[in-house]
């Protein structure tokens, strides 16, 4: 008996210590899928998650760009623009909620699945339109500016992967900046293809290439 409360107890601080360095690991991990002036989900974190999503039928995909960026920073200084995006990014996350998920893809372009519980997706966007355009707490109230939505229902292209629904969004977003309409909805038809997967008017976009999918 002695002997064995002696093993447990000389075992006792390597298990702590085991314990103590698992939960190091998980922190470093989530740090590492953070982006560090957001807190959102880096661009791989959050293909994970929505990836995962995406078996949903009732999942929408939405693609969220700043407006008038630039002007902001050049402005008001780089400052500022972090407090806009930083802004964005937790309204965005607040109103996606925990049945979905949002992230930061690079500078002002962030991504985001909901899960559209009642067929009201437009609505919902409509509403958070005008959550993202209110002036930034804190700042100078000029430092605001809206935010142009392009979303896709999965549902709707079921042969779709995550990264073929995101560019569907994005023309629709693009769509949405040059009407300045707010959020505008995929059409049913087809997608083109790129090298880069960035829809056309983008860097790195082609037109000469076939298009992909079918329509709907």
């Amino acid at each position: 008996m002695n002997t064995l409360l002696t093993t447990l107890a000389a075992a006792a601080p390597v298990a702590s210590g085991w314990t103590a360095h698992t939960l190091w690991l998980r922190w470093r991990l989530n740090v590492a899928r953070r982006d560090p002036l957001t807190g959102l989900r880096t661009r791989e974190a959050f293909t994970r998650r929505a990836t995962v999503l995406l078996r949903d039928p009732r999942a929408v995909v939405v693609l969220a760009d700043v407006d008038r960026f630039k002007r902001i920073n050049d402005t008001f200084g780089h400052a500022a623009g972090d407090a806009l995006l930083t802004a964005t990014a937790d309204r965005l996350a607040h109103h996606v909620g925990r049945s979905g998920v949002a992230g930061r893809l690079g500078g002002d372009e962030f991504a985001a699945v909901l899960i559209d519980d009642h067929g009201t997706a437009a609505d919902m966007l409509a509403v958070l339109h005008g959550v993202l355009a209110r002036p930034v707490d804190g700042q100078d109230p000029a430092v605001r500016t809206t935010v142009s939505l392009g979303w896709v229902r999965a549902a709707d292209f079921p042969g779709d992967d995550l990264s073929a629904l995101l560019r569907r969004a994005d023309e629709a977003m693009y769509a949405a900046k040059q009407a300045r309409a707010g959020a505008h909805r995929a059409g049913l038809g087809r997608l083109f293809a790129t090298v880069t997967g960035r829809r056309a008017g983008r860097a790195g976009a082609r037109s000469d290439v076939p298009v992909v999918g079918v329509a709907a």
